[in-house]
């Protein structure tokens, strides 16, 4: 397999000279703490056995949300609390796309265009469900954006994951919309048309300079997804784990890396092969703002709803646990020697190269 860590530490000198003015402290702390993921120049923990005398030393992940080495359990954690608000109804996916002629304004104001994107997705939404004739209340929406697309461009989207249900809260009525044999939730068109028009409302509002022309026509895709579990699964995927596996890294020579990707119309796997610092630079522009949240709850999904999810479970009488999905436990240390469970007894001790082999290091990847 070839790491990530290594790529960056054959080509981040041709990345700083090639896209020196494109790089923002972001980019370079994000790149430092990949750079050094698990590696001999990482703080290192020392494990011991809790039977015997045996001690370990590991190096400690870097623990950055854009690594795809790191908060896999994170991501794992997350998908089951989504999971246990599941509620009886057909889910939807929807998916609204910020169109080409405006993505460069939200390259450059990211944390502003970001946070109204998913906004007005939510409200969107919202306004179609009050407005339904069958559901007439407030929904409940799980939204993630997601920066990139299958072959790492730029391509800012969010995506929703709805159960067709409401809640009206001043009759106290619970509704719930059949997807039928079409996997009907709301025009796509309509949904186009309005969200269109929010966005375009909000980043005036934001003070935001619009572009000179943009498309009439967005586009906003709606589809039915059953129970909605695989598709929190789908959501859950790169939340926390950046925007590619290492697995799917194929070739590194050259001064070319070549990487693969499933077409989403074809579903067929794709290769694209870039330069080493192109490669870098792919990923790099998805990194999100500082402290920016990618997924967000609404409506009677919100985590402020917690007491009427346990409510509506009762009343329904509906056991998500029934379609939760087996969540892998965190794996035990075991100790090399005799087999017992180790535990962590110190943590954020100098790199290896500083620790003057006082205690045996595990094997690195």
């Amino acid at each position: 397999m070839i790491f990530l860590s290594s790529i960056i530490q054959q080509f981040q000198s041709q990345l700083l000279v090639q896209y020196r003015g494109k790089l923002l402290p972001s980019h370079h702390k994000v790149l430092s703490s990949m750079k050094h993921c698990r590696t001999r120049y990482s703080p290192r923990m020392v494990a011991q056995c809790t039977e015997c005398d045996q001690r370990i030393s590991v190096p400690h992940s870097c623990g950055d949300r854009h690594c795809p080495h790191c908060q896999n359990y994170e991501s794992q954690q997350w998908l089951e609390r989504q999971l246990k608000k599941q509620v009886p109804a057909d889910y939807f996916l929807l998916t609204f796309t910020l169109p080409f002629e405006l993505r460069p304004l939200a390259w450059h104001h990211q944390r502003i265009v970001y946070a109204l994107l998913i906004r007005c997705c939510w409200e969107t939404i919202h306004t179609f469900s009050l407005n339904d004739k069958k559901l007439q209340g407030t929904p409940g929406a799980i939204a993630v954006l997601h920066t990139h697309a299958r072959n790492l461009d730029y391509h800012p989207h969010v995506h929703l994951a709805v159960p067709a249900a409401a809640i009206d809260a001043k009759k106290r009525l619970w509704r719930t919309k059949a997807a039928g044999k079409k996997g009907y939730l709301f025009n796509h068109n309509a949904l186009a048309k309005v969200f269109r028009a929010k966005m375009l409302a909000a980043l005036t509002q934001a003070g935001l300079t619009l572009p000179a022309s943009y498309p009439q026509k967005w586009v906003v895709d709606c589809r039915c997804v059953g129970a909605g579990d695989k598709a929190l699964v789908y959501l859950g995927r790169y939340l926390y784990r950046g925007v590619i596996q290492e697995k799917n890294i194929v070739a590194c020579k050259d001064g070319m890396v070549t990487f693969r990707y499933q077409n989403s119309k074809t579903k067929r796997m794709e290769y694209r092969t870039v330069s080493g610092a192109k490669f870098l630079w792919l990923l790099l522009q998805h990194v999100l703002p500082k402290g920016f949240r990618r997924a967000r709850n609404f409506g009677f999904l919100h985590p402020n709803s917690k007491r009427l999810i346990v409510l509506l479970h009762l009343l329904l009488k509906f056991d998500p646990a029934r379609a939760l999905v087996k969540m892998s436990q965190r794996p035990q240390w075991i100790c090399p020697c005799c087999g017992a469970r180790m535990q962590v007894i110190d943590t954020r001790l100098p790199p290896l190269f500083l620790m003057a082999g006082r205690i045996k290091p595990a094997t690195e990847s």
